[in-house]
This record gives C-alpha cells, structure tokens and sequence, in this order.
C-alpha cells in the first residue's frame, strides 16, 4: 500500500503548483500519516503555547495544521466529482488541548481571570482497547473523566481553483480546516474538482472533539489515515458534501452562523431534488417539519479568517420516497 510518511506530511498550503508525492488509481487505497496541528511541539505540559516559542509562529500566518499530499487521482478532471472514503484512522498514544492569553473566547477573561492569565497545555492520555488498537480506545481527560476515542480528519480538501490557502484558515467548497466531526472513518466526503488529478490533502486529525471547537483546540494528535478515492465524471458540487452510513449532510461555512447554516439547508434542498427527484416545494416542507432533520455546529471559533462551520442532515430513510 503506498503512504506518505509523517516527515513529508508538513505542507502548510493547499497549493495547485505543489508536486503529487502520490499518484493512485480510483478504488485504491493509501495512507497518509499525519502530524498533529501543532507539529510535534506539545509533548508535555510544561510545553505551552506561546507564540514566540512555537516554531513559525514567527510567521505570517502562522505555520500550523501540517498537511500531508497532494496525492495525484488518476483520471480526475476539472468539474468532476471527488469522494473520499476514510476507511480508518489510528490516533497515537496522546493528544494535546491548550488554553492561555488571547487564546478562544475567554482569552482575555475577567469571569474566569485564571484562564488568561498563563497558559495551560493538558496532555490527553490513550488507551487502547480489547482489539488492542486505539480503533475501540479510551481518551483520558485526567483521572476521574475519561470517554471513547472517536477520531476524524480536520483538515481536508483538494487544490483551490486558482488561489493558494493556508491550512490553517483556509475554508471554502474545496475543503480545508473545518474541523467536521463526521469526517471519520465509514463516511464518504465529496469534494469539487478544479485541477488535473484533483490533488487532495488531508491533516490535522482530532482524536475526538465537542460541537463547535469552543476554544479553538481540539484533541490534537499524531495519526494515520487511510483513505481511498473514487470520481463521479463530470458532477459539479456546489460545496462539500458528506455521505454517512444512516444520513447525508451538506456542509456550508460562512459568517454569521446564520448564513452558513441557510446556505447548507438550501444545499441539502438541491441534493434531494437533484439526485432524489424531490420537488421542490416538499423540500422545502420538509426541512421545517421532519423532526430528524438537523444542523449541526461543526467549528465555530473565533479565530483568524475561520468562517463558522454549519452540516444541515437528514436520515436516508427519507431519500427514496420520489425514487
């Protein structure tokens, strides 16, 4: 099986001149051992997280969410469609969360004066299960709470059309740092493609993390993915979509909340009046009346350029109903 190695995956831009360090055919799986977001800087709690002794935080922006790829798809074609499968992912032995000054919401808190005023770095042990992999594992947030590993990419995305994004801020239809909880294994991503080859990235694993990311950290830890790729010719998304085993969900990220969260309704709306033959006016009944649709608040961090990150989801149960 080919692989990136964890030493190749520090790319810290989705670049469309970057040089595909693999090529693979549709249906082929691969992995991509990844760095954490801050590239092996937190190993212990003495390690915090100021800015002057980060490595490229010197930087503008800043050197973080390392990123491993691209890796070249054969047979991928501007105004294609990607779907990436994230077939596992194992999580290393620990994971790190940080909180200090200017860091999140209560970075300069006068409620909780304690949290800005130093830093503090936590340092999340793992424990691997009955399988004896971190697959059924356990995250101990210290000795009295503890809850099961539940992994997924952060950082995902082919090359933007024509810009270059950092994979610290960079959102958009591609991908990028959206911190999507259901981008874990058994789920299908589908992504638009701009360039030859789609050129796909993938980074910054979470061992697991809370709706919204509310202080601009997760879990973060070292992983490896596996991932395979596959294309639909010549289908144009209007953002990333997520195929789960009960549901699918369309993902949208903008500011104000609010507007992410209409833009992915009304994205959900056209997937299931395009693919599944809904008309139009149910719908849109039914994303105000079915009790099982739901939005979900992916990242909602206030910080740097991130937009908020909304998924409007509905069961598949309801998907065949016009077919």
């Amino acid at each position: 099986m080919q692989r990136i190695l964890r030493e190749q995956s520090r790319k810290y831009a989705f670049n469309w001149q970057d040089e595909p360090l693999l090529r693979v055919r549709p249906g082929e799986s691969f992995e991509i051992e990844t760095y954490d977001a801050s590239a092996g800087f937190f190993k212990t709690p003495e390690d915090k997280a100021i800015p002057a002794k980060r490595p490229g935080f010197d930087r503008v922006p800043p050197l973080s969410n390392p990123i491993g790829g691209p890796v070249y798809l054969e047979g991928a074609e501007r105004y294609d469609t990607l779907v990436a499968t994230i077939e596992h992912i194992e999580v290393a032995d620990f994971s790190w969360t940080a909180n200090g000054p200017k860091r999140g919401p209560l970075g300069e808190s006068n409620r909780w004066p304690e949290i800005s005023e130093e830093y503090t770095t936590y340092i999340l042990r793992h424990e691997s299960g009955a399988s004896g992999s971190m697959r059924d594992g356990t995250i101990h947030f210290n000795d009295r709470i503890s809850w099961p590993v539940t992994p997924f990419v952060g950082t995902i995305g082919v090359a933007p059309d024509r810009e270059v994004a950092t994979s610290g801020d960079g959102q958009d239809a591609w991908g990028g740092n959206l911190d999507i909880r259901d981008v874990a294994p058994g789920n299908r991503v589908h992504l638009p493609v701009y360039h030859e080859g789609a050129l796909f990235y993938l980074g910054d694993v979470h061992a697991s993390q809370g709706d919204t990311e509310f202080t601009g950290t997760a879990a973060e830890t070292n992983a490896t993915v596996r991932v395979k790729l596959e294309l639909i010719k010549q289908k144009r998304l209007p953002w990333m979509r997520i195929e789960k085993p009960d549901s699918i969900v369309s993902v949208y990220a903008y500011r104000p909340l609010e507007v992410a969260v209409e833009i992915a309704t009304l994205n959900l709306m056209d997937w299931l009046i395009t693919d599944f033959r809904y008309p139009p006016n149910d719908a849109y009944a039914l994303v105000s009346t079915c009790p099982d649709f739901r939005i979900n608040v992916y990242q909602m961090v206030k910080l740097a350029k991130l937009n908020y990150v909304a998924g409007a989801e509905i069961p598949r149960r309801y998907l065949d109903a016009y077919l």
